[in-house]
């Protein structure tokens, strides 16, 4: 097999073309979800500028009446983080990541069952038939199985039922322009359908590959949370292609996706907080630069909000108002105060002329999005 090495810029324009980001693309914000293999979604509001940025006509309801008709859900899933899916991909992906809610059960430090003894099948049992009755956000499902369970810490019990069972958040929670507590249900209850049986992630993979490809095993790894892939990945070498990058590590592909030139035009693009594209490499040269990528990850687990100028990260941005900042979901909000809603930019370093018309106009178009009010764009 012919192996060829990719530049980092030519990585850099398969990622943009596969993540939508090289052109909007006149699509449903439900295809665009399945495509991307769900979006990172622990902040309810930030898929909403994700789709905003990435379809050719995506309006906030669209996604709000997709969540309010159980289309689209919110749910636990790769790397044990909250991802916004669709229903079918709900149901088929969780049982392929459950061995990272396993794994958590007993370890997680502050809410693990630890030395525990309790029966788990039992727990599981009574949460789901208390989930029936109603949504329960953490601290009242801990209340009402501390209730049956009375020598048990009611946090470990509330986080035991989310590793054990898949727990959609549901609506008002994430509707654009609303706000709600995290309350939750099972995913079989709310959406009327079992969970899939099929545990094993070789098809889980290829649409990885589909969606973030080329890339190696630790990729993988890196943006599904499981462990032990490379043993899927070499049983699907039949249906892979591989290159190698500048470093020479081994780039899995599936054949015949897109690998664009590296010279091919890169538009300015705004990307939301926690967006995939900066989370589901190992190795993130291929998006943003290592000194970048430190400025945009806090200790806390925040991921900023960025922008890319000529396909890479070049900036932080945020909303603001009167100083103090607003997320996109509430922007409209406080609009009869009369203080402007303000897009602030934060370059990293200095843009050309012709990227920063670019900039501004596409910063314009966001603040359409997010308000009908009078907004102004400031650089920092």
């Amino acid at each position: 097999m012919e192996i060829t090495t990719l530049s980092v810029r030519r990585l850099n324009r398969a990622l943009l073309e596969r993540q939508l980001l090289a052109r909007r693309h006149p699509i449903s914000a439900e295809a665009a979800i399945t495509h991307l293999v769900g979006m990172q979604a622990q902040a309810p509001h930030p898929p909403y500028v994700g789709l905003w940025t990435r379809l050719a006509e995506f309006y906030p309801a669209d996604l709000a009446d997709a969540l309010t008709d159980r289309r689209v859900v919110r749910v636990g899933l790769m790397r044990g983080t909250v991802h916004l899916v669709t229903a079918a991909d709900c149901l088929a992906l969780r049982p392929v990541v459950q061995p990272i809610y396993d794994a958590d059960l007993y370890r997680k430090p502050l809410h693990g069952l630890g030395e525990s003894t309790i029966d788990v099948g039992r727990l599981v049992a009574a949460g789901r038939e208390l989930m029936v009755e109603r949504a329960l956000t953490a601290k009242e499902l801990g209340l009402a199985l501390g209730e049956r369970f009375p020598d048990e810490n009611p946090a470990a019990l509330a986080h035991a039922l989310r590793s054990r069972a898949a727990l959609v958040q549901v609506p008002p929670r994430a509707l654009w322009g609303r706000s709600g507590q995290s309350a939750c249900t099972t995913a079989e209850h709310w959406l009327g359908r079992p969970l899939g049986t099929d545990t094993a992630p070789d098809a889980m993979v290829l649409r990885y590959l589909a969606a973030f490809g080329p890339a190696t095993v630790a990729d993988v790894q890196a943006w599904s949370g499981l462990g032990r892939l490379r043993e899927v990945v070499e049983r699907l070498l039949p249906n892979l292609v591989a290159h190698r990058d500048e470093a020479g590590r081994v780039l899995y592909d599936i054949p015949d996706a897109p690998l664009p030139a590296e010279d091919t035009p890169a538009p300015p693009r705004f990307l939301p907080e926690f967006d995939n594209v900066l989370l589901s490499h190992a190795e993130r040269t291929r998006i943003v630069s290592e000194p970048d990528r430190k400025r945009l990850f806090t200790v806390n687990g925040i991921v900023r909000a960025t922008f890319l100028v000529d396909g890479f990260v070049a900036g932080m941005w945020r909303l603001t108002r009167g100083g103090k900042p607003v997320t996109a979901g509430s922007a409209a909000a406080g609009a009869t105060s009369g203080t402007p809603l303000v897009l602030e930019l934060q370059p990293f370093r200095p843009i050309d002329a012709a990227s920063r018309e670019a900039l501004e106009a596409e910063a314009a178009r966001l603040l359409t999005f997010v308000t009908p009010h009078p907004s102004e764009v400031r650089f920092g």
